[in-house]
């Protein structure tokens, strides 16, 4: 396996898990991952929250760690990366008013790219304009989105994941094994046990 370079687009109130667990999981299968923000540098910090299912209509919020980002936005070229990673949690809902994230997202899909998106990050793609004709998941608050994109949103289970193509997405971070085995498949990522 040759390492890859994924790059995360992520900001504050991004969710703790949905950035740390795959950050931490690409790094240990010796991938190289770049964490981006706009308006932020290298070594700026930004804030997570931490969202979990505690039998409430939706998901409850709270304050999550610090997350270090380890890239700058104006000097990120995606041409230099092989792979994009969008978590969820609130940052996706500002995140796609940016034009500059956007030109990212597409330049991904233009080119094939392996793309993974979980919970909220769909919302980017929909506001990017990559969804139609794809099926994908994600946050169940998120499939009108994906309609009005003319996506199709596949409903799946919490622990569930969706494949098409080059694009891997799952409802939130319970489905953290389903998908990143998958996002790890698309990367063209064999572990041998």
């Amino acid at each position: 396996m040759s390492a890859k370079k994924v790059l995360f687009l992520v900001g504050d109130f991004v969710e703790d898990y949905e950035v740390m667990v795959p950050f931490q999981a690409l790094l240990m299968v010796g991938h190289h991952v770049h964490t981006i923000c706009p308006g932020k540098k290298a070594g700026d910090k930004i804030k997570t929250a931490v969202h979990d299912f505690e039998g409430d209509q939706t998901y409850t919020e709270k304050r999550g760690h610090d997350f270090v980002l380890n890239a700058t936005f104006s000097e990120v070229n995606p041409e230099q990366y092989d792979a994009l990673f969008l978590p969820g949690g609130r940052a996706p809902e500002y995140l796609r008013l940016n034009k500059g994230i956007l030109e990212f997202v597409q330049h991904f899909f233009l080119t094939s790219k392996p793309v993974g998106a979980i919970c909220h990050g769909v919302q980017v793609l929909a506001a990017a304009g990559v969804v139609k004709g794809r099926k994908c998941s994600g946050y169940p608050a998120c499939a009108p989105e994906i309609s009005l994109a003319e996506g199709q949103f596949v409903d799946l289970e919490m622990t569930d994941a969706y494949t098409d193509g080059n694009l891997v997405t799952a409802p939130a971070w319970p489905a953290h094994p389903a998908f990143l085995a998958d996002f790890l498949k698309v990367l063209g990522t064999r572990i041998e046990l």
